[in-house]
């Protein structure tokens, strides 16, 4: 027989699992009947999720060790597919086998970084479960707000007054307790949310945590080596994990026009204008402000790996980012990967007239312009041409009287 963690510990028995016969044997001799088994993939939406292989559903309750293994057979080596994986769907590696509590009320708790409070806050609310994002539009005075000193932290009195908020005035010490527990576990592991959701209270009184969500500061991997090394790269986007190698921010999008520019904010503003003359950008790239030639090279083998692009802008304000070093690394990209779409390059900045110089002595089919909305109008005309092309199987060659 398994021992179970004592109460206090506040979560189910849990368990990762990589087969089913390991989620078997394990269930067998935990000693209940009633368990749920989660798909670790990720993505939302996975209990109302499909398998590829036809089986419905992502989170299962069953009621033996024999349909832990049967769910756990059918869930492991498959696609999960849910509204938020595409058609594609995303590989199940693993299953969350735990056992079912059943809860009479749900709490919900976090900790995150919020921009209105310049630091971390508390929230919580006595209407937890499912539809939160529900309860926070309808009912937003149901949601507590307790922001929090960064440098002293979350007080043991700030925790009691939230716990006498939520209705947990008898046990406000011991649920106060664990607020602040979670507050430092936020700091040492350099989070940028905590969240349990639901919080559950059993008919015995017992809270559990049954549901949590953490993220992480990506700046922080330096000194959250271990936490990082558990990263499943299997569960992310093959171009967005690759972009990550050369320490590019990628995005993948739905669309076919390949963006790539110098700063989130500017890249965000280059899809807008992009989705305002009626394209649809392909992707969100942003090559940083210190980007080398290689590093652009790299970027434009990510974005034309993409088949559904059929045009590419290049936004470059040049600041600290060079414009000579993001048209080096233009040039070498369409001389290398021989590229037959439409490259519009609108540049501003730091060494701009040598950008333009280099990219004028290449003899390539780059269209330059100075004007950010009238490179957006370019891309777009260009984009639907190629597309029309390629619809009609005509291959295509783009070419562009120097």
């Amino acid at each position: 027989m398994i021992r179970r963690p004592p109460r206090s510990t506040l979560f189910p028995y849990t368990t990762l699992f990589r087969s089913a016969d390991e989620a078997f044997a394990i269930a067998k001799g935990l000693g209940c009947t009633d368990f749920v088994v989660k798909a670790q993939v990720l993505a939302g939406g996975r209990g109302k999720g499909t398998f590829k292989n036809g089986y419905k559903g992502g989170v299962k309750l069953v009621f033996s060790a024999e349909e832990v293994r049967d769910a756990t057979a059918k869930m492991i080596g498959e696609y999960l597919v849910t509204k938020q994986t595409g058609e594609k769907g995303r590989i199940c590696n693993s299953v969350m086998v735990c056992e079912r509590l059943y809860h009479r009320r749900e709490y919900y708790i976090a900790i995150m970084m919020e921009r209105a409070f310049a630091g971390p806050v508390l929230i919580a609310s006595a209407q937890g479960g499912m539809n939160i994002e529900e309860v926070a539009y309808e009912n937003p005075d149901a949601i507590i707000k307790e922001p929090i000193d960064i440098i002293e932290g979350l007080s043991l009195p700030q925790a009691i007054e939230v716990a006498n908020r939520l209705g947990l005035a008898d046990r406000a010490d011991e649920v106060a307790q664990h607020f602040v527990n979670i507050y430092k576990l936020f700091i040492k592991y350099d989070s940028s949310m905590v969240e349990i959701n639901p919080l559950a209270e059993d008919p015995k009184g017992g809270l559990y945590c049954l549901d949590a969500k953490f993220r992480f500061d990506d700046n922080a991997e330096f000194r959250q080596k271990d936490l990082f090394q558990r990263r499943d790269w299997t569960q992310e986007d093959e171009k967005e994990v690759e972009a990550a190698k050369h320490t590019l921010n990628y995005i993948a999008l739905d669309g076919d026009i390949g963006c790539l520019v110098n700063g989130a904010g500017l890249a965000m503003a280059t899809m807008d204008i992009i989705k305002l003359h009626g394209g649809e950008p392909a992707n969100f790239l942003d090559v940083g402000g210190g980007a080398t030639a290689e590093q652009v090279t790299e970027a434009f083998k990510i974005i034309t790996s993409d088949p559904r692009v059929h045009a590419i802008l290049v936004n470059i304000f040049g600041g600290i980012m060079r414009c000579d070093v993001i048209a080096e690394g233009i040039i070498a990209a369409a001389e290398v990967l021989k590229l037959k779409i439409p490259i519009v390059v609108r540049l501003q900045g730091t060494q701009v007239d040598d950008a333009k110089a280099l990219i004028a002595a290449s003899n390539l089919r780059i269209l330059a312009c100075d004007n950010l909305d009238e490179a957006a109008k370019m891309v777009v005309k260009l984009s639907t041409i190629v597309g029309l092309a390629k619809s009609a199987q005509v291959d295509v060659k783009f070419q562009l009287p120097i």
